[in-house]
């Protein structure tokens, strides 16, 4: 019964050797077609058809390098950057091999070929790998393609490692059963809990029969388990006798990978949690970045601008351009640039439409079917339009391409300790929250999407979350 438990993880390798195959191939022959051709064979030319031989062993020893670095490894699909970073290390990898090789032994390998074949192949792997990656999601978030995983640990950390699992299923790990060793439980505790729960003993039996019971593919053991190091030691040792995973949840939430750091001290692999900090080169990159990508699209979308801003103009005379004071880092105030997308005036008619919403003292001020919006503003809203002089800011330093929402005056006013800390980067044109739901989220989950833009910035995790934002407006996801 386990061989068909893990049926999805064989099929699924068999799929991506597949479609690697046929990636490569068509890079490396493409990059042979536009580079010498293949009339020229039929004259028995010796060069080119070792270039065709040179050809069919790099596309071989290209699939095989994907596989020595692990590129297809369950553990890695489904999620996260990790498949895709081997991808890219395999392929770098065999190229400069070549690269040396040729220039040790002398073979004059055309440039021109390789300079084809690698960007061609890298990128096609990636889309390709990407592709597969949309299939094995909808797969999970059906439920199959999964691994069944037993949680082993205290009733609090389990629950909320339960629902973290459950709330990513694209990861592909499906909580199926808790084991909660030396926690005695009364008839309310029992109903806090959303999983079964197979044992409350710490005997190292009694945790293998509750393995042996639910049928899981890994065992994840979470902050708080009632268990002596040796004994976790001895499940481990037991987990890979039967090839079962087993996963270490430690109690850090909302702390991205980059972060993390393993030492092994004395036995222990202890885990460092670096401070981010966005000072110095990381600082002058983020600035550069925005210069560089709100310059360039200031540039290319000024037609744009002049469209939405006549429409704007012609729809009632007014104003084209709506100020809002918000409040930016450090807690300092600037005016946020939109194209107005409401009438004349609304703002002096908030107060009263909150108070009959009944929301009026609650965060995220939002009125349900808004009756200030105009027709023009319904549409540049739908897609994001009256967002886009905020370009203007991020120009002028007041904002960024990417970072936590902007927020009103009245919504810091009701900031705890921990919300401030989303003031100490600058707002952002787009974010998770933009990527996320946008005004489908909660007060409380925005809030702590901020705070993990916050805690986890990079470069490259901006570069991400600008791609997701093209996808979300014009899925309009959560537009208001």
């Amino acid at each position: 019964m386990a061989s068909n438990r893990r049926d999805w993880r064989a099929r699924y390798r068999f799929r991506l050797g597949i479609v690697d195959a046929c990636v490569v191939v068509w890079a490396v022959l493409g990059a042979y077609a536009v580079r010498f051709g293949f009339s020229d064979l039929s004259d028995g030319s010796l060069r080119d058809t070792d270039y065709l031989v040179l050809s069919a062993g790099l596309a071989l020893a290209w699939w095989t390098m994907l596989t020595i670095w692990g590129s297809r490894e369950y553990k890695i699909l489904g999620s996260g950057s990790e498949e895709y970073k081997r991808v890219l290390a395999a392929s770098v990898w065999l190229f400069g091999c070549v690269a040396v090789v040729s220039y040790a032994t002398r073979i004059d390998t055309a440039r021109g070929f390789v300079g084809l074949a690698f960007p061609a192949g890298v990128a096609g792997l990636i889309v390709a790998r990407w592709l597969v990656r949309q299939h094995l999601a909808l797969e999970r978030r059906r439920g199959e393609s999964c691994s069944r995983v037993l949680i082993i640990g205290g009733p609090h950390s389990a629950e909320h490692l339960a629902k973290s699992l459950k709330s990513a299923p694209a990861a592909g790990y499906l909580p199926v059963a808790a084991h909660v060793p030396g926690y005695a439980f009364s008839g309310s505790a029992t109903r806090d809990l959303s999983l079964p729960i197979l044992g409350q003993e710490s005997d190292f039996d009694s945790i293998l029969g509750a393995i042996k019971a639910a049928r899981v593919d890994a065992v994840a053991v979470s902050a708080g388990v009632n268990l002596h190091p040796t004994d976790l030691r001895r499940l481990g040792w037991e987990l890979a006798a039967q090839d079962i995973g087993m996963i270490l949840a430690p109690a850090l939430t909302d702390i991205a990978g980059p972060r993390i750091h393993t030492q092994p001290v004395a036995g222990l692999p202890l885990i460092h949690v670096s401070t981010p900090k966005l000072t110095g080169g990381k600082k002058v990159a983020k600035r550069t970045f925005d210069i560089t990508i709100s310059g360039a699209l200031l540039i290319c979308l000024s037609p744009l601008f002049v469209v939405v801003a006549a429409l704007v103009y012609l729809t009632d005379r007014g104003p084209i351009f709506y100020r809002q004071e918000r409040i930016g880092l450090r807690g300092s105030t600037f005016s946020m640039l939109k194209f107005r997308s409401m009438r004349v005036n609304a703002d002096a008619e908030l107060s009263d439409l909150l108070r009959a919403q009944g929301s009026a003292n609650k965060p995220l001020f939002k009125v349900d079917n808004d009756p200030r919006i105009t027709s023009v503003g319904k549409v540049i809203r739908k897609y994001s339009l009256d967002e886009l002089p905020q370009l203007l800011n991020v120009l002028n330093g007041s904002m960024s391409l990417v970072g936590p929402r902007p927020q009103r005056e009245r919504e810091v006013a009701l900031y705890d300790d921990a919300a401030h800390r989303r003031l100490y980067v600058s707002p952002g044109m787009s974010g998770l929250w933009q990527v996320s739901g946008r005004s489908n989220l909660t007060w409380e989950e925005s809030i702590r999407l901020d705070l993990y833009y916050v805690e986890n910035w990079s470069l490259m995790g901006d570069i991400i979350i600008l791609f997701k934002t093209f996808k979300a407006v014009f899925k309009s996801t959560g537009a208001v």
